[in-house]
């Protein structure tokens, strides 16, 4: 079975039951996963957004459905790496995007993204495997 990453953007918009087209019929008979950095961004998001129990439930339903990537030394050392590569090409890249882009490198899986701009130079010099489209 492939196995694809989704992206914050991604996966909020599985939630909600909202994704594009497109993207759902790439991701079809995929099983999809997270990394820990989107599960720390949608956990944030549910408390600013002062979410109530039935709402995070859903989330949590909705989590528990999917397998999380986790922070290791490997995924860590990549970071840096990559890290340290955008910055000295001149395109120093977000830290949590970086850090999705480490996962996605270190377990060899492509990422689902409405954001491509945000992960090109990934792709374009680390060898990062993106499956959507941007902004759709």
């Amino acid at each position: 079975m492939r196995r694809i990453v989704l992206d914050t953007d991604v996966a909020s918009l599985s939630i909600k039951n909202a994704l594009p087209p497109a993207l759902l019929r790439e991701l079809l008979g995929a099983q999809v996963g997270i990394t820990f950095v989107t599960l720390g961004e949608l956990s944030r998001w549910a408390q600013l957004r002062n979410w109530g129990p039935s709402k995070i439930a859903g989330l949590e339903a909705w989590l528990s459905t999917r397998p999380t990537l986790p922070y290791n030394e490997a995924v860590a050392r990549k970071w840096g790496e990559i890290s340290a590569y955008a910055t000295k090409r001149g395109r120093p890249r977000p830290q949590n995007d970086s850090w999705i882009a480490a996962c996605c490198l270190v377990y060899d899986l492509p990422l689902a993204t409405l954001n491509v701009k945000d992960f090109i130079d990934f792709a374009e010099y680390e060898g990062l495997r993106i499956v959507g489209h941007e902004d759709q």
